[in-house]
């Protein structure tokens, strides 16, 4: 099997063009797949595995597999790094694109220089912040720091779907943060019925925010695309940050605009690492 490895500000994939090549499973076994290829021992080793397929209405479909082998939504950094292998190898010459995804079509735009692709600026839609479409359970409406029990304790959490779920937690020193202990509690806390993606925040101040992020599915990551969009929304709806500001994440820094079309746009880089070919046992 033929892959590509790229990664956004540190948040990896192996990144697989079934336009050229068959796959060597299908269906239950790509799960099986994403978990052998994305291991760092006995694998390529990534956060997760992106499958390029061919699709109407769109110029391509854009499947994620976790390294935990569950399929999400949508994610902010593997379409950075699939419009770049697109435009550089992918034979779509087009600066806008448009990739399906489970959360609806999404439209990159790469930002070139001197032909060579530097950032790819992503129209990722509109936040969707009602309690349903989160999900989470509890009565209609939004979840604005709200209180959530864990543990005896609580936490103020506001809840954003960027198309897949964000439980957003403002914290004066996001360091102190016990990021493995907490992450897991959270991702799978009864409120979340589709479990959830964690970022804990800290505001530097109107126009900056650092986060630390746990992905479900993946653990913690150097970086998370949605989740940084989750944080500038989570920010504004709070007070406590402009609709534009700079998440600093520990992978490198991503830019967010919540714009007044109500879309959140979000820009940074891809970079491709190496190019090889998998050749361990698909189950």
């Amino acid at each position: 099997m033929h892959f590509y490895k790229y990664h956004g500000l540190g948040n990896d994939f192996v990144l697989v063009d079934t336009r050229r090549q068959e796959l060597p499973v299908a269906g239950e076994d790509l799960s099986a797949l994403g978990r052998l290829v994305c291991d760092r021992h006995f694998g390529i080793g990534a956060d997760g595995l992106v499958l390029l397929r061919p699709v109407d209405g769109a110029d391509i479909q854009m499947q994620i597999i976790n390294s935990d082998g569950s399929e999400p939504e949508m994610c902010g950094n593997g379409i950075r790094c699939a419009a770049k292998y697109l435009y550089e190898h992918g034979g779509l010459r087009q600066d806008e694109m448009r990739i399906a995804t489970l959360a609806g079509i999404m439209r990159p735009r790469l930002i070139r220089q001197n032909g060579r692709v530097q950032a790819v600026r992503v129209d990722m839609g509109e936040p969707r912040l009602e309690r349903t479409d989160i999900p989470m359970t509890g009565p209609p409406g939004r979840v604005v720091d709200e209180p959530l029990a864990l543990n005896g304790g609580s936490f103020r959490v506001t809840a954003v779907s960027m198309g897949n779920p964000h439980c957003l937690i403002f914290t004066a020193h996001v360091d102190r943060v016990p990021l493995t202990e907490l992450g897991p509690k959270l991702e799978n806390h009864p409120a979340f019925p589709r479990k959830t993606n964690v970022e804990f925040i800290e505001v530097l101040n109107r126009g900056e925010v650092r986060m630390r992020v746990w992905e479900r599915g993946a653990g913690p990551t150097l970086a998370c695309g949605t989740g940084a969009c989750a944080a500038a929304v989570g920010g504004a709806l709070n007070g406590l940050t402009e609709r534009t500001v700079k998440v600093h994440l520990p992978g490198g820094t991503l830019d967010i605009q919540w714009a007044e079309d109500n879309h959140v746009y979000m820009t940074g880089p891809a970079a491709e690492v190496f190019a090889g070919e998998y050749t361990g046992r698909p189950v």
